[in-house]
């Protein structure tokens, strides 16, 4: 007589995942958190960044603006440019909440620590045309509200020269006419960042200021348009990050084979615990790279 499973679980005999499908799971769970990754850097860690940069930054300047050696032209007392990434200005927008440490050039690089001025234009209070780009979404979005801006807003800048108070003319977007060519001694405050949705913007905006009172003492330039790098204009990213992120993303790759030679060796959790971390520092530069080879008003 044929007796009947009592159940039928105790009918199916349980089959372990090979080898092979282990592998993908645990490369697949990984690339999953990768992309998950990416999106809390950019909403969560990359302020975070931006802040503590600023910071630092800030501390800089203010002891430069103190000791009377902070730059006021594209060179240093060396006669060498100014190194991107440092301290010009404090730019100043009321409107906006915005206080923030303005840096040499306007790399995608530069542009994670904070607004970037562009090198071939004069600094800040000086005659002429003045640029600085910014950020619309991630790593602070110090420019993000640029479209909100009237014409009479104020906007501040701090140099080496001391301050200068700028007034907004206007704003501008692609195809709209240019602004009028400056008179002798003179100076205008072009801020620069992208224009639409924070993270798919489709567009650059351009807010006009001009000089209020007396442009301060300017020193010749040395820096003309020409021999600024192609990731310094708007819109470009910066090619370089390339081989960062391709070295982050080999090490990536390492972390989860040898995640799953640990699980199988060692134990499942033995093998997060050790694991873990280095999935996370590798992924941490995955994700900056990744912003760095982006456009740089992003």
């Amino acid at each position: 007589m044929t007796t009947m499973p009592q159940s039928l679980d105790a009918a199916i005999r349980p089959v372990a995942p090979s080898e092979r499908a282990r592998l993908v799971g645990t490369t697949l769970a990984i690339v999953a958190a990768l992309a998950l990754g990416i999106v809390v850097n950019a909403l969560v860690v990359s302020p975070l960044r931006y802040e503590r940069d600023q910071d630092v930054a800030g501390w800089a300047f203010r002891a430069q603006l103190a000791n009377g050696t902070a730059p006021v032209g594209q060179v240093t007392t060396a006669d060498r440019l100014l190194t991107p990434g440092t301290p010009v200005a404090i730019v100043t927008i009321p409107r906006l909440g915005v206080d923030d440490v303005v840096l040499e050039g306007t790399s995608s690089k530069v542009l994670l620590s904070g607004p970037g001025h562009r090198r071939d234009t004069v600094l800040p209070g000086q005659a002429g045309p003045v640029v600085v780009m910014g950020r619309h979404g991630a790593y602070g979005g110090v420019f993000a509200g640029l479209g909100t801006l009237r014409t009479g807003d104020v906007i501040t800048t701090t140099t080496g020269q001391g301050t200068a108070t700028y007034a907004v003319t206007g704003l501008r977007r692609t195809g709209d006419p240019l602004p009028d060519t400056l008179a002798p001694g003179a100076g205008r405050l072009t801020l620069v960042s992208a224009d639409g949705p924070r993270w798919a913007p489709d567009d650059v905006l351009r807010v006009d200021a001009a000089l209020v009172g007396e442009a301060f003492e300017t020193p010749n330039a040395v820096l003309s348009s020409t021999l600024l790098a192609d990731d310094e204009a708007a819109f470009a990213g910066d090619p370089d990050a390339w081989p960062l992120l391709l070295l982050a993303l080999a090490a990536l790759a390492g972390c989860a084979v040898l995640v799953a030679v640990l699980r199988r060796w060692w134990g499942r959790w033995q093998a997060w615990i050790v694991g873990v971390p280095l999935i996370l520092l590798c992924g941490a530069l995955v994700a900056e790279q990744t912003f760095v080879l982006l456009p740089n008003l992003v």
